[in-house]
């Protein structure tokens, strides 16, 4: 399986949905908090060509962006094959 980071905040409803998502197909992912790491903002920035918003998505290489393009994968039936690599 892939590695799978999630760059969020712990007031981000978003954040939180995409986390029990993964959860619920008992994926495990890096958590780095951009509030708490403010150092960590410019870098998920850079990486996600631009997006500043929380949560920003990567499953090893590929930005899959927010929340709402997780659950797209998830409802197509994309995801299981994107974490399997």
């Amino acid at each position: 399986m892939k590695n799978v980071e999630i760059y969020t905040t712990p007031i981000c409803g978003y954040c939180a949905a995409a986390k029990r998502l993964l959860n619920g197909k008992s994926v495990s992912f890096a958590e780095i908090d951009v509030m708490t790491n403010p150092e960590k903002k410019a870098e998920m920035i850079q990486r996600a060509n631009g997006g500043r918003t929380v949560p920003q998505i990567f499953i090893g290489e590929t930005h899959v962006g927010g929340f709402d393009d997780l659950n797209l994968l998830e409802r197509q039936g994309k995801l299981d094959a994107l974490l399997a690599g």
